[in-house]
């Protein structure tokens, strides 16, 4: 009996969501920061065993938005449940339950599908500290399962899969067994571009931040990819902070770029990256159907 389905991965922002994916699939493929709100779209990850296909879909943090960015990325999260096998909630152990975990906790309550609750980052609470988070869980939803673990430390993240695995419906496999990911290669390396400026930068900066690969070109027999892309702004102020003193920060931003891209490629990668500013461009709905935020993904039929 082979059982496979998609599993969405849900919570407020900055509770491990996307540190959670790419310890499960086993590889980097959700740009992670310590700074809320990184994940912007649905991204998938598919898990490949011998007698499951796990397909998880993390999604951006539930939030109270304000800009049309913002909505963007909660319609974005919000649409998985209408799609998805399994509700997969994540809760901060540390913080605990908190009025953004019970806003999404009632949004879960007209979900007719399985809801198993993971309990995160538990290497930063004491064991006595655990089992009142718990049964405050217990009590406010009635969860399939909850499962403790810690997804930086790779703390019982056997027994999540397992758990999964036991609620997931029979079906075939719906992806190759070669592919972890549905995202293009040009997807992951404005992403990865994405990561290093919410890293090296601050403020409003990631957060009015977007990136366009204008080309990605694969030369096979040089083992090289050559990726021109554009580091997009809303204001002239935040371009020159980008730039940096005589372009010191785009040039941090490239080489630490680079790095991770010849990292997941397997190949060297000769990047250049540009710097543009246009004005207001999270609040703008045609732009942000240009840069995919608005678009939508289904399963596959």
């Amino acid at each position: 009996m082979f059982k496979s389905g998609f599993i969405g991965i849900i919570g407020k922002p900055n509770v491990g969501k996307s540190t959670l994916l790419n310890r499960l699939i086993g590889q980097k493929i959700a740009i992670t920061t310590h700074k809320p709100q990184t994940t912007r779209n649905r991204i998938t990850g598919i898990k490949n065993l011998e007698d499951a296909q796990i397909i998880f879909i993390d999604t951006p943090g539930l939030h109270e938005a304000k800009s049309a960015l913002a909505k963007s990325m909660v319609n974005a999260a919000r649409e998985v449940l209408a799609e998805v096998d399994i509700a997969l909630l994540v809760v901060d152990a540390d913080s605990g339950i908190r009025k953004d975990d019970l806003g999404i906790i009632d949004s879960l309550k007209a979900v007719e599908i399985p809801v198993i609750a993971v309990l995160n980052k538990i290497d930063t609470v004491r064991k006595e500290e655990l089992l009142p988070v718990i049964d405050s869980l217990s009590g406010v939803f009635p969860f399939k399962e909850i499962v403790p673990v810690s997804a930086i430390k790779d703390y019982n993240l056997d027994r999540l899969e397992q758990v999964l695995v036991k609620y997931l419906p029979e079906g075939p496999k719906l992806f190759p067994d070669d592919m972890i990911t549905d995202v293009s290669e040009r997807f992951i390396a404005a992403e990865i571009i994405r990561e290093k400026v919410t890293l090296l930068t601050h403020e409003e900066i990631p957060y009015s931040t977007a990136v366009i690969v204008d080309s990605f070109k694969e030369d096979e027999e040089k083992n090289l990819i050559r990726i021109q892309a554009v580091i997009q702004v809303e204001k002239d102020s935040q371009k020159g902070i980008i730039i940096g003193s005589k372009g010191s920060m785009l040039k941090e931003i490239g080489r630490q770029a680079r790095l991770d891209m010849e990292k997941f490629f397997a190949a060297r990668v000769y990047l250049e990256l540009f710097v543009r500013a246009r004005k207001d461009w999270t609040r703008s709905e045609s732009m942000l159907q240009q840069l995919g935020y608005s678009a939508r993904k289904r399963k596959p039929e």
